[in-house]
């Protein structure tokens, strides 16, 4: 015991996480740890992603010091057993623990822990609504923080001020409020828990006011300081936060990942609603490729968990052609944002008004569109924000071009586009230039605006927007009779590939129907997702009841076809059934093609899955060659004779039980 307790203390001092808790547990094993050491255990489990376990052994540690008397370190422990209910949106049970830890400190007037009580009372009353009695009491408990040393205390309540000074539409006060408390997160001098939530706090200030650079560098700088800490799997917001700044920048499939790794986290900790903002990030970029069913099963995950997944599912009714409903639904959206003189409702409308405006002109409501873009000029007068400004440019532009008028849009559009590329937004930018390309063409100047689509449509590829591809070839095949530039093959890259594949799937529908199947299906899909998320794959394609994925690692592919065939064995212990599925793995150098990859190592990828047996994980020699073969058992290689492929193909089968 004694051993398994030090190791535990060295783990913590470490942020050894999971180390830390299987180790303490151990020493914990006759139920007689000491109150100090059990709030080590709690606080490594929480880190290590087992919040449960950390509520109860603080629970204990919490009788411990109450029964020795240690009124500070039972009022210690009490607000942090509030903190984990807060964050849990459990209220009742955070409010009843934050006043264990008052009743602790009546006789103890000059505890730094009292400090925290205030900024307890300051989060409810944001959140409540009650934004200046907010900011007072933040002040109050600034002044306290200071007068009883407790720095952890201030920087929140500094944090949360500068929350309720955004709230309150004084934005350049609140951004030097958030931005001097994330620095002193910065620093190493707050606990791991402040400091986190101080960044998270800040990021989504950042984000939700439009300063996108501001948020980046933050979310850098946050990064950073997680790596340096081990607690890069934070279950707070922020990592969705991370995930649209990503996609964003035009990182669409790490953002897919961050993304899909915080529905994961999120859950784990109980933060349901967040997990709706997570779905939603995932449906954003799905809809960006163009991916429109997968795109639609995120989306209305997000709206399950309590999201309206707007301006997103809107955006997803027009792209589907069903221009009606997308009016009714942006429609909707607004009028919940319909406070206008909230500062935050402005921004969340300046989101929203960009989407209104494109599904109002593809109505031919120029009325509508018209009011929107008027709405948005005013947002991007007073937050005075590129993000704001560039969209309010290139609305005003489809607008003019929607009245016919493209002498007066095409100038407006030049600005936009360069705007968002200025702003590092590539999809925007492409998205408006296309439209500087529909305004040249229509004032005569088909050469130039042919350049400006062929610039378009090169981010396009790049970035795998498919349907922003095919409206940019359709408009370059109908340009002068010319026809439309060849798909021009992206850069070679060498990537292990990766097929899945439901085996027998039309026998299953026939046998437990429609409705089941496609509840069926919808579960395989997200765990399979949530699978490659988790080990850093690339959904290529989705073919109904099979993925195609590329990972830049062997090592990668392998493990996460192991996850995938384990978590499937899982469900079938604990519901009694799962589909079959079989997996081929190879690693070759391939031609990128937008998101999609060709060439004859897809192939046989490809030939290798469709060899596989049910459960079976059948893995070519150039996936095996990298060390991690060596985690799992191998068959005796075989080789393999493949229709299209000139020699035969050795594989081998990986044990994965």
């Amino acid at each position: 015991m004694i051993a398994a307790l030090e190791r535990g203390r060295d783990a913590v001092r470490r942020h050894a996480w999971a180390d830390a808790m299987d180790s303490l547990a151990a020493a914990d094993s006759d139920g007689r740890l000491a109150p100090d050491d059990l709030e080590l255990l709690g606080t490594a489990a929480w880190w290590a992603g087992h919040p449960d376990e950390a509520t109860e052994a603080l629970e204990r540690a919490f009788a411990g010091h109450e029964d020795a008397g240690r009124a500070e370190d039972a009022a210690r422990v009490a607000l942090m057993l509030a903190y984990q209910a807060f964050r849990r949106l459990a209220g009742a049970i955070g409010g009843g623990w934050v006043a264990q830890a008052h009743r602790m400190l009546e006789g103890l007037p000059d505890s730094p822990l009292r400090a925290h009580i205030g900024v307890f009372q300051t989060l409810q009353a944001l959140t409540e609504g009650r934004i200046e009695a907010g900011i007072e009491l933040a002040d109050q408990t600034m002044a306290m923080a200071r007068q009883l040393g407790n720095t952890d205390a201030l920087f929140t309540a500094m944090s949360f001020k500068g929350t309720g000074e955004l709230m309150a539409g004084r934005w350049q006060s609140g951004l030097a409020l958030t931005d001097e408390a994330a620095a002193a997160a910065s620093s190493g001098r707050l606990d791991l828990r402040v400091a986190s939530d101080i960044y998270c706090n800040t990021i989504a200030a950042c984000r939700n006011l439009g300063d996108l650079q501001r948020a980046a560098q933050w979310t850098e700088e946050a990064e950073r300081w997680m790596r340096r800490q081990s607690v890069g799997g934070y279950p707070g917001v922020c990592q969705v936060h991370r995930a649209e700044l990503k996609m964003l920048r035009g990182q669409w499939s790490e953002a897919e990942q961050e993304a899909r790794l915080a529905c994961t986290e999120l859950e784990r900790y109980g933060l349901m609603d967040a997990v709706g903002f997570a779905q939603y990030q995932v449906g954003e970029v799905r809809l960006r490729m163009g991916d429109l069913d997968a795109a639609a099963e995120a989306f209305d995950r997000a709206y399950e968990f309590g999201h309206d997944a707007m301006p997103g599912l809107a955006l997803l009714q027009l792209a589907r052609g069903d221009v009606p409903e997308a009016q009714r639904a942006i429609a909707r959206a607004l009028a919940a944002a319909s406070g206008i003189g909230a500062f935050s409702d402005k921004a969340t409308r300046g989101r929203l008004l960009p989407a209104q405006v494109d599904i109002a002109l593809a109505a031919r409501d120029l009325h509508t569109a018209a009011s929107a873009v008027e709405e948005l000029e005013s947002i991007a007068t007073e937050f005075e924000q590129p993000l704001f400004q560039a969209g309010a440019l290139t609305a005003r532009g489809e607008l003019l071009l929607g009245e016919d008028n493209p002498t007066e849009a095409s100038p407006i559009l030049g600005q936009s586009w360069r705007l968002w590329r200025t702003t590092d937004l590539p999809y925007e930018s492409a998205r408006a230039r296309l439209h500087y390309a529909e305004a040249l063409a229509a004032e005569g100047d088909e050469a130039t605006a042919r350049r400006d689509l062929l610039a378009a449509r090169a981010v396009f590829e790049r970035l795998g927007a498919t349907l922003d591809l095919q409206r940019v070839d359709a408009l370059l095949g109908t340009d002068g009779g010319q026809p439309a530039p060849p798909n021009r093959p992206g850069p070679r890259a060498t990537k292990a590939f990766m097929f899945t594949d439901i085996v027998t799937s039309t026998d299953l529908v026939g046998v437990i129907g429609d409705e089941a199947w496609n509840e069926l299906l919808g579960w395989h899909d997200r765990e399979l997702r949530a699978a490659v998320a988790k080990h850093h794959g690339e959904v290529v394609n989705h073919t109904g009841d099979g993925f195609f994925v590329a990972f830049e690692r062997a090592a990668d592919g392998i493990e996460c076809a192991v996850d995938i065939q384990k978590r499937l064995m899982r469900h079938r212990h604990e519901h009694g059934f799962a589909p079959s599925v079989r997996i081929g793995l190879h690693m070759a150098e391939a031609t990128r093609r937008g998101r999609d990859y060709s060439g004859q190592g897809v192939h046989v990828a490809a030939r290798v899955g469709a060899a596989a047996g049910p459960e079976e994980i059948l893995a070519t020699s150039a996936v095996l060659a990298e060390p991690v073969a060596s985690r799992f058992k191998l068959s005796e290689p075989r080789m393999l004779t493949l229709k299209g492929v000139r020699e035969p193909v050795e594989v081998r089968t990986v044990d994965w039980r």
